[in-house]
């Protein structure tokens, strides 16, 4: 256990023993062990997006199997996924890799401006394959919000029980922000908040843009000198917004892209302070060689910026 790992897991010591084990089970896992920082591989594309959107660019990932032999390859903390994505192949894998089980899910062939994910797993599910977090989305913005809030704090308080952590993905959404503002600083630092105040152990948001969406918080950024001009800046406030930086946060990949712009944005989240990243659709739809390769990168710069 490294001092960096015993310093994190001092943030959550009004938690279960079982949930600060399991928090540590990720973080002493792989590459990144004992560093504090994450490298996730997360795989619920396939039903947010559908199989061709999701695996057409890289078929060897329609096999359930694919994605945990690469999480285990590239020495990430954990691979992430719904419940039939992790059914399909847990044993087969059965303790190679930290595992999470998505317990919520969208589908995009229903198009809502107020966005709600429906439960598709439970934390008996969780237990039987033997994972060590949940997962849960929420859509802060949406009119969908608080039944969201209600089912989250129920799922966090009954994994509390069983030991397992809970990974909260806070993506603003809905009718009460524009598109522009689902990423901007303001709006993500508060997503990224109300997740911690929810119970989320590790949260999970999008790297934030330097638009500030609501007139009340623009003013206080611009009225303090809240400095949001580069990436860096804007992931350094968004960490001091989740609990003075006494919560794991981890941003996401978002849209595939080029190796290079990859690597760029996740130099800026490092040189932020971001714990890490959860890479899915940059890692899965390119061919394994080069997502191990893309992955290992990633951590690297990560492990560097330690």
């Amino acid at each position: 256990m490294t001092p960096r790992v015993r310093e994190i897991l001092s943030w959550y010591a009004s938690e279960p023993v079982g949930v600060q084990t399991n928090l540590a089970r990720m973080l002493n896992h792989g590459t990144l062990a004992g560093t504090g920082k994450l490298v996730i591989l997360p795989v619920d594309q396939g039903f947010e997006h559908g199989p061709a959107r999701s695996f057409g660019p890289n078929p060897a990932g329609y096999d359930p199997r694919y994605h945990f032999e690469l999480a285990i390859a590239s020495g990430c903390n954990a691979y992430a996924a719904p419940l039939g994505q992790l059914s399909a192949a847990a044993a087969e894998f059965a303790g190679e890799i930290p595992l999470i089980l998505k317990l919520n899910n969208n589908n995009s062939l229903y198009k809502s401006e107020d966005p709600c994910s429906t439960i598709t797993g439970s934390v008996e599910d969780a237990m039987r394959l033997g994972c060590c977090a949940i997962g849960y989305t929420i859509y802060p913005g949406s009119a969908e919000t608080n039944p969201m809030f209600e089912d989250l704090r129920e799922l966090i308080a009954d994994a509390r029980e069983c030991g397992l952590p809970t990974v909260v993905w806070s993506y603003p959404r809905g009718c009460g922000i524009s598109k522009e503002g689902e990423t901007a600083c303001d709006v993500v630092a508060y997503a990224a908040h109300m997740a911690c105040q929810l119970g989320a152990h590790v949260v999970k948001v999008k790297p934030p843009t330097a638009h500030l969406e609501v007139a009340a918080a623009k003013k206080v950024y611009e009225q303090t000198d809240i400095p949001v001009g580069t990436l860096s800046d804007r992931v350094r406030h968004v960490v001091e917004s989740c609990f003075a930086g006494r919560r794991v946060v981890i941003f996401s990949g978002g849209a595939a892209k080029g190796t290079d712009d990859v690597l760029a944005e996740i130099r800026e989240l490092a040189a932020g302070g971001g714990f890490g990243s959860i890479i899915g659709r940059n890692a899965f739809q390119r061919s394994k060689d080069e997502a191990i390769k893309l992955l290992q990168d990633i951590m690297a710069i990560y492990k560097d910026a330690e």
